[in-house]
């Protein structure tokens, strides 16, 4: 959730659009792109159709590591922003944040305060997570379950690893102590498990789930 101090500087951000059309969505684009749209009525009860489109190679080229989330109206480029965005539209805000792992936030929010997430393209990893979750609700809820452990594991057993190697570092062991680790894996299992992690986060991802404790501030 954005505070009303983070989306007064996101709205900041934003850019007038060019008018360019808004490309469809094509197979090969799941895991490098998203893509969401919101219906609305306008204040004057014109029925129009919003897109949100984010591209996660380019924030992985962005000088800042941020990217940029472009807003469509109507199939036309309306606005753009650095990431967290929040572009102003009738009756409320859609808002945009990403994680390294795909989005965590892609919501409209009324001025009464209504949260609703923006339909992903069915095409999209974001659609079709969104269509195994209708058709297949029980697999999804065991889905989501095992990225969740696929997290957690490998978060308890890296944590008390990491500590024993900072304490490690003769300024801080001086101030602190040394921590030993009860435990200690090979690096392949760790490797493993830092990519069973990301595999999770990923997931998580698609369903736009996102913890600060569990996933992180990135």
């Amino acid at each position: 959730m954005f505070t009303k101090r983070s989306r007064r500087k996101a709205a900041r951000r934003v850019k007038t659009g060019n008018g360019r059309p808004l490309k469809d969505f094509r197979w090969w684009q799941p895991l490098s792109r998203a893509l969401f749209y919101l219906p609305l009525t306008t204040d004057d009860d014109r029925q129009v159709v919003f897109a949100v489109d984010v591209s996660y190679w380019q924030q992985f080229l962005a000088d800042d590591g941020k990217g940029k989330a472009h807003l469509y109206l109507d199939g036309k480029h309306y606005a753009e922003s650095k990431l967290p965005a929040a572009f102003p539209v009738a009756g409320g805000t859609i808002e945009v944040a990403s994680t390294v792992f795909g989005l965590k936030r892609c919501h409209y929010v009324t001025d009464e305060g209504v949260v609703q997430q923006l339909v992903p393209d069915e095409s999209s990893a974001e659609g079709r997570r969104a269509r195994l979750d209708r058709e297949h609700p029980s697999l999804s809820r065991w889905i989501g379950f095992t990225s969740l452990v696929m997290l957690i594991v490998p978060m308890i057993l890296a944590i008390p690893q990491i500590i024993d190697l900072t304490t490690q570092v003769p300024l801080i062991a001086q101030h602190i102590g040394t921590f030993n680790s009860p435990i200690s894996l090979p690096m392949w299992l760790n490797i493993a498990l830092g990519l069973c992690a990301a595999a999770g986060s990923v997931e998580r991802a698609t369903r736009l789930q996102w913890n600060v404790f569990i996933d992180g501030s990135f």
